[in-house]
């Protein structure tokens, strides 16, 4: 003997089955902009990390070779020697490739620097545009 189901046991209604779609909706609408905006706290979070790292690496190099790289020689001396710098000294390579930032765009360098008088080292940031807001770089503006 079969028992049949009642209409109040067979399933979800079309009304609830939305209902939990909205809900779902809602629930995504708050959380996606909050996930986005913490991935792009991670990268910058990530980018000052680097520049600090390369900053060791410079002052490893200038330790060893007596000066910080020029501009023209760039990040470039810290993994190849330059042609100027004597074999004995330069103790490298400092670093394993060329750093870039979270977005992998190359890190810029000046040496000597504009705002520090050994270097400058800056990412131009999320929106990849130099001299912005959101550069990330080695100083702090007045």
């Amino acid at each position: 003997m079969m028992i049949r189901p009642t209409r109040a046991q067979r399933g979800f209604t079309f009304l609830e089955i939305m209902f939990v779609v909205v809900i779902i909706g809602v629930l995504l609408a708050i959380a996606v902009p909050k996930l986005t905006g913490q991935s792009q706290k991670a990268r910058i979070k990530a980018t000052e990390a680097q520049i600090r790292n390369v900053g060791v690496a410079l002052k490893m190099y200038e330790m060893h070779v007596g000066a910080f790289p020029t501009t023209n020689q760039g990040l470039e001396a810290l993994i190849e020697k330059p042609n100027d710098v004597d074999e004995e000294m330069w103790d490298g390579p400092y670093l394993d490739e060329k750093p870039s930032d979270a977005w992998k765009r190359p890190l810029n360098y000046t040496s000597p620097g504009d705002n520090h008088t050994d270097y400058d080292l800056w990412s131009n940031g999320p929106d990849g545009k130099e001299g912005t807001e959101d550069d990330i770089k080695n100083w702090k503006d007045d």
